[in-house]
């Protein structure tokens, strides 16, 4: 599972009871400790291939989320990184948003999702981009819709203070640093990714970094520019599509170093892959810049390119890592420390009187 997926097992940890609300859910694509609770989807589970290629259906998640019935409930939490914070709660309850980021797509990510070299110059112009101004509009509209935001890093409170105009407290997503840590295997000679294969993650820069190198990759994940990545990479790089937690825990453990080559909000698996003792080697923006220390638990690089990433990765390759070093930095970010923010949190806003705003 993702970043958004953990929040959510750990919600769940606390609220065993509460009902959930998704736009599609897909059957054992989360964990048991998610699917045990009473499921509720929007409309567009049930539209054709709604399930797998939900993200065809993006107009229309507006429409969905705000067609949820909350009325029963005191407490809506919601998870979001598009439309789930724009939910209607009943006046009478609190809404806490924990915000894994303003909508990307719509905000200061559109060309790499729709601009011209993707999309073409036509429909970039004429059907994306108004598509994307107007979904924009309604995201910032519908902020104040919660009462109190947390970031899932400094970097997504500051995207929020600047699009949505709010304050949100920051508490980092949970890693199971019990889970993930270190083992007696050798670190092999290859890198790692493990990344949905979307545009942002600037996949395609490590491909290229690794090819001028001669450095065998192995990228764990899957997405819709999985065949793009495939047809642009060559020989040595290895497409494993999901894997399991114990086998993801397993490539951290092999690989010479992980690499984060695109701006992350935050960023699960640099903290992850530290836990398990490996090094990371990441783009110097956004997330990378709490939870990777240069020359420390990784490398950072500065420009998005190939070029910087490929003499990153050469530095990476010299230095000597501690890894009780690695390992201690991962800790700052242990599940149990989200979970006890997030108590003192929900705790807070629902002591407020009610309609308080952060």
């Amino acid at each position: 599972m993702r970043g958004g997926e953990r929040v959510l097992e750990a919600l769940c940890g606390l609220y065993p009871d509460a009902d959930l609300f998704t736009l599609v859910h897909r059957r054992g694509a989360v964990s048991p400790a998610i699917e045990r609770h009473r499921i509720t989807t929007s409309f567009i589970q049930q539209l054709p291939m709604g399930v797998r290629r939900y993200r065809q259906y993006l107009p229309l998640f507006p429409l969905a989320v705000e067609r949820f019935d909350l009325t029963p409930y005191d407490l809506v939490i919601s998870s979001s990184h598009c439309a789930a914070k724009a939910v209607l709660a009943p006046a009478h309850a609190r809404h806490i948003c924990y915000c894994h980021s303003p909508m990307r797509y719509a905000w200061d990510q559109f060309d790499a999702y729709f601009g011209p070299a993707r999309k073409g110059v036509l429909a970039s112009r004429l059907l994306y981009r108004p598509v994307m101004s107007r979904l924009a509009r309604w995201d910032a509209a519908t902020a104040s819709r919660v009462h109190r935001f947390v970031a899932n890093s400094a970097h997504v409170a500051e995207r929020i203070r600047r699009y949505y105009r709010r304050v949100a407290t920051v508490v980092y997503p949970p890693v199971d640093t019990h889970f993930f840590h270190p083992s007696d295997v050798a670190p092999g000679s290859h890198m790692l990714i493990v990344s949905a294969l979307v545009p942002y993650k600037r996949v395609d820069i490590a491909i290229d970094a690794c090819a001028r190198l001669g450095i065998p990759l192995r990228i764990v994940g899957d997405g819709p520019e999985r065949a793009a990545l495939e047809r642009r990479a060559g020989p040595d790089v290895a497409f494993l599509g999901h894997l399991s937690d114990e086998a993801v825990r397993d490539e951290y453990r092999q690989a010479l170093a992980v690499i984060m080559p695109g701006e992350e909000d935050f960023g699960i698996v640099p903290v992850e892959a530290q836990a398990c003792g490996r090094p990371v080697v990441a783009l110097a923006r956004g997330g990378a810049l709490e939870t990777v220390v240069d020359n420390e638990t990784g490398v950072l690089f500065g420009d998005p390119d190939a070029a910087s990433l490929a003499a990153a990765l050469e530095r990476v390759a010299r230095i000597t890592f501690d890894r009780a070093r690695l390992r201690a930095h991962a800790e700052q970010f242990a599940q149990e420390r989200h979970v006890s923010a997030m108590r003192g949190v929900i705790a807070e806003s629902v002591a407020a009187p009610v309609g308080t705003r952060w």
